[in-house]
């Protein structure tokens, strides 16, 4: 790290060594609403630093926030620009809840489809990830506060997550999984959180290597490491590895009779396990474990970054919340991220077609998974409000078969406070599956409303949809033959009755505006948006189902594929996915020009909006590099993108502008390296609908 400011090391020598390790350590807030604390230093006028959950929006306890769609809806969208818009929109609103840190954004590459936290994750692509989380960063901080992007590194799966080891080669891990962590720095990211798993036998709390040799000295990250919550392992090896910051520092003990014999359940870190960084710094700093100038830059780097929000010079922060800019984006994000999967030509909706709304939980909006990113909204609007407001026809609702029992983070720990009021508000009536049916064969078009039940801190056992969804929409299917199914999932799921249905909508968890972003869809108002970041698969046939790389075996997973996840990996194994990364339809059709390679590595291509409509079109480049002896490499990855809003008729030219790295492999000897040879770009609609090649020689 670079000196610090004068201004800082002015302050950091004036403090004592107890203030000092006040702020490396986190302590309980006195108001109760933030994630993480930090008291301050009263008489240097350091005020305190509160730290506050927010992927999906700002999760301060006891608060009401706007829910914004997942981040992998946000990640749909392929729109830098609205993910930006929507991080300033969420960090305005941690402003107004007197929060400074944000802890946000998660940009793990989704490896293992079964992973119950993918929903807050961008992508099994880096390129995506990587200008996604970069856009996120950037929207958090441009309004003064600290983004904290998660988690450093290798953390993709919830199973076993604070013991197991990601077993990774440096390649796979420079290629596939740094990525997106290191675009973030290069934004200026101030703060990174590191994950509770180890990575080649070494807890990341632990990783000197990956913290301070990499994250530190070679890509210059100047902010703060912060542990995962109670995810520090040691003090010593955390403090000499690079950690800067434990949180929350304060322990939990269980409060039931047994608790003597209670033991943590899988996936939860032990939270009586806290408080490394306070007295047990101290006495490694008198015994010369560890250096007592690695204090001083723990605390320079947490006030550093108090600082570069303005927070030590005593300026007053109101924020925005829950403001009607903030409703409008919450359901523009949903609508721009919603995925139009299969459509035969049902879609959009008549205004005056009676539809008959079928599903479990078509009375309530879906926020979001469970765990830390629960957040709680002033209001919201369900599917059935959603579409009873827009229609012209008659909207006939029926449950068909009961809920599906959704799991959180907190209901795993009884006696930890927390979680969100998610009160179905359907009628207290019995559901029928004869009912469902009946409503369906009497409308001109059913629309069933599906979901998963995903959280933090457990993987999702099966791809296929739980409890009886799969036999409600088989049924409405076989009554109706106009079906549309809606997917609210958090990553993909197996779709067993897609050939029976007429379309098939996959809005994620789409947040508070669920109903109004669901209608504006269905009914045509504005086009689907959105394209797959992820590959749709059956779950036998991705790269991860073997035990031996999910969940892992006597505690290490072996990421045996190396580089081939997603699309990467179907390509290689000319495996069909269901729905291939990239894909999804508009109600507009569009025409590609013939693409040219300009000087520079820019690729320009014209698209042409032929329809009678206005549509959204994500143009998307791929590369094809040439075969080199004894070399591995995918058969294209995704090189860049533009989302792009055409009116009929109307005509534009895309720039897209590829750097070295997407020409580049990584060589654990040479480093980064471009091939001498002739690549391909490929300018398509998915990774596997190519319009347009242009080739090029490096």
């Amino acid at each position: 790290m670079a000196d610090p400011p004068p201004e800082i090391d002015a302050l950091v020598s004036e403090l004592t060594r107890a203030e000092k390790l006040s702020l490396v350590c986190g302590t309980r807030d006195p108001d109760g609403t933030a994630t993480g604390y930090l008291a301050g230093v009263g008489r240097l006028d350091i005020p305190p630093f509160r730290l506050v959950d927010g992927p999906l929006g700002v999760r301060a306890e006891g608060e009401r926030s706007t829910a914004f769609p997942a981040s992998l809806a946000t990640a749909a969208s392929f729109d830098p620009d609205l993910a930006r818009e929507q991080a300033a929109a969420m960090a305005r609103e941690a402003t107004a809840h007197g929060q400074h840190a944000l802890l946000a954004p998660g940009v793990n590459i989704v490896r293992v489809p079964h992973c119950g936290r993918n929903f807050e994750y961008l992508s099994e692509d880096p390129v995506l990830a990587s200008d996604i989380g970069r856009a996120l960063v950037e929207g958090i901080q441009s309004e003064d506060v600290v983004a904290t992007v998660k988690h450093f590194v290798a953390n993709n799966q919830e199973t076993s997550r604070t013991t197991v080891s990601s077993d990774v080669d440096e390649r796979t891990l420079r290629e596939l999984y740094l990525p997106p962590f290191r675009a973030t720095v290069e934004a200026g990211v101030g703060s990174v959180m590191t994950a509770y798993n180890r990575v080649n036998g070494t807890h990341m709390s632990d990783h000197e290597t990956l913290v301070t040799d990499l994250l530190k000295d070679e890509w210059g990250f100047d902010g703060y490491v912060v542990s995962d919550w109670y995810g520090l392992e040691t003090t010593v090896g955390a403090a000499n590895a690079g950690m800067d910051l434990e949180m929350p520092g304060v322990p939990v003990e269980p409060e039931a009779d047994d608790a003597d014999e209670f033991e943590w359940p899988d996936g939860i870190p032990d939270a009586t396990h806290a408080g490394l960084f306070g007295s047990p710094l101290a006495a490694a700093i008198d015994d010369g474990s560890v250096p007592a100038a690695r204090l001083d830059d723990m605390v320079a780097r947490v006030l550093g970054q108090m600082a570069r929000i303005g927070l030590l010079d005593g300026a007053e922060r109101t924020g925005e919340l829950d403001s009607q800019r903030h409703r409008d984006l919450a359901e523009r994000v949903a609508v721009r991220g919603t995925v139009l999967l299969e459509n035969d030509g049902i879609l959009p909706l008549s205004d005056d077609a009676d539809v008959a709304l079928v599903g479990p939980h078509v009375h309530e909006a879906k926020l979001g998974g469970g765990g830390s990113s629960e957040t709680t909204p002033f209001h919201s609007q369900s599917p059935v409000d959603g579409l009873k407001e827009r229609a012209a026809g008659s909207v006939t609702t029926a449950r068909g078969i009961d809920a599906i029992e959704s799991v959180s983070l907190f209901d795993l720990l009884p006696f930890v406070e927390g979680g969100r009021d998610d009160a179905d508000s359907a009628p207290e009536s019995e559901p029928s599956l004869s009912d469902a049916v009946d409503a369906a064969a009497n409308a001109d078009a059913a629309v069933v409303v599906v979901r998963d039940a995903t959280t933090e801190a457990r993987d999702r056992d099966t791809l296929s949809l739980p409890g009886r969804q799969d036999e409600l929409v088989s049924a409405v299917a076989a009554a109706n033959d106009r079906t549309i199914v809606v997917l609210r999932s958090g990553g993909p799921v197996e779709t067993p009755w897609r050939d029976d249905v007429a379309a098939i909508v996959q809005s994620w968890y789409p947040g508070q505006a669920d109903g109004d972003a669901l209608a504006s869809v269905l009914y045509g108002d504005r086009d689907p948006g959105g394209r797959l970041p992820v590959t749709f698969a059956p779950a036998e046939t991705y790269p991860t189902s073997d035990d031996r790389r999910f969940p892992g075996v006597d505690g290490v997973a072996h990421y045996d594929e190396g580089i081939f996840v997603g699309y990467r990996h179907f390509d290689t194994t000319d495996t069909d996915p269901t729905y291939p990364f990239g894909h999804g339809r508009s109600y507009a059709t569009f025409e590609y020009g013939d693409a040219v390679a300009l000087d520079g590595g820019t690729i320009e291509v014209s698209i042409e909006n032929v329809a009678g409509r206005r549509g959204r079109e994500v143009v998307q480049a791929y590369v094809r590099p040439p075969s080199v002896d004894g070399i591995d490499r995918p058969h294209r990855e995704l090189a860049g993108f533009e989302s792009l809003s055409l009116s009929p008729g109307e005509s534009r030219t895309v720039s897209l502008s590829l750097d070295d790295l997407a020409f580049s492999r990584y060589d654990t000897d040479r480093g980064w390296t471009v091939d001498t040879g002739e690549y391909t770009v490929e300018i398509a609609r998915s990774a596997q609908d190519v319009r347009e090649t242009v080739r090029i020689e490096r």
